[in-house]
């Protein structure tokens, strides 16, 4: 099968796709066809050799794809070949075929294609699991998005909009802040000109807001504490600004904050498992109904994927970039 493989840790240009042997189908897996595969952040640290994958997990780079079911494990009973699917990888992802867990598998959502359900698994399941499940976002809260643009901060704005929170985001220009509030955002900060502090206890009458989702680590978490209403949770997800600083305990304290955090890759198979049922129950209707619309900014050809990570370094796209399994 082709596959793209990394020559050495560092830029973009040590990926080349080459040939390998299919994975092998365990147990319990599921083994896909690879139709299109999403391009997330955590790629980009897997190759500069920033972010290693978890034990037993592929090499190959990739965690969500979409194809169909061309075998299935001895003690599979939920898939059968021939299936549609999109699948959280625990790695694998960029390339013609892999084996993932069946119990990390959804249906493509009828009337989307391949390339658009590749786009969903990685978000939802970071969405769903760190807001719903971690924070218990309810109905008639408020969130705060940081990174209101990127794939996250998409699929966290619709969603969280659909289930009927009142939703705030941030961004680092006027246009894609206007991006956010299109999108459902009830107002999106520019950061270029305006504090987010500030902006959203004027926005919320001094109250702050419910549940904080953070991407950007560093100054942001005491920035996040200054905003949050009493009883909020704050869920740190990444550390993109650096992963290290000071804040002022007496504030958490005061307003009984929780701070938690998590990464989705290193959970057991069964966490996965439960959140794709949930997905699957609470969230992929709306997907057909179309209440929630899939973003993809840009689409490249696995043989491109030097163009997708460069496209995924500059910041630059609204929504998710996605890798298509194209024919020679």
């Amino acid at each position: 099968m082709k596959y793209v493989d990394i020559t050495a840790s560092g830029a973009a240009e040590q990926m080349f796709v080459k040939h390998g042997a299919i994975p092998r189908c365990c147990a319990n897996d599921v083994l896909v066809k690879v139709i299109a595969c999403g391009v997330n952040r955590p790629d980009v640290l897997q190759r500069m050799g920033l972010y290693a994958p978890p034990p037993n997990a592929s090499p190959i780079l990739g965690l969500e794809v979409a194809g169909e079911v061309i075998a299935v494990g001895k003690d599979v009973t939920s898939w059968s070949v021939g299936d549609r699917v999109c699948a959280l990888c625990n790695g694998g992802g960029y390339a013609e075929f892999v084996a993932v867990p069946a119990g990390q598998c959804l249906p493509i959502p009828e009337g989307l294609s391949a390339v658009e359900a590749a786009s969903l698994p990685e978000t939802f399941f970071t969405v769903w699991s760190n807001v719903f499940q971690r924070a218990q976002l309810r109905q008639g809260e408020s969130l705060l998005v940081h990174g209101g643009t990127s794939g996250i901060g998409v699929t966290a704005i619709q969603l969280c909009n659909a289930m009927g929170a009142r939703v705030f985001a941030t961004a680092r220009s006027a246009e894609k802040s206007a991006t956010c509030e299109m999108l459902g955002a009830e107002r999106a900060v520019d950061t270029s000109q305006q504090d987010f502090v500030t902006q959203i206890m004027t926005l919320t009458q001094g109250h702050g807001v419910d549940v904080i989702l953070d991407m950007v680590g560093g100054t942001y978490l005491q920035k996040n504490i200054a905003c949050a209403a009493e009883d909020a949770r704050v869920v740190s997800i990444a550390c993109l600004e650096g992963a290290r600083t000071e804040v002022d305990l007496m504030q958490i304290i005061r307003k009984r904050l929780m701070l938690t955090g998590s990464l989705l890759r290193p959970q057991s198979a069964d966490t996965k498992a439960l959140i794709a049922s949930q997905l699957k129950q609470q969230v992929w209707p709306l997907l057909v109904s179309r209440r929630i619309v899939p973003r993809i900014d840009t689409v490249f050809c696995l043989a491109d994927v030097v163009e997708a990570h460069r496209l995924m370094e500059s910041g630059q796209h609204v929504g998710k970039i996605v890798l298509e399994v194209c024919s020679d």
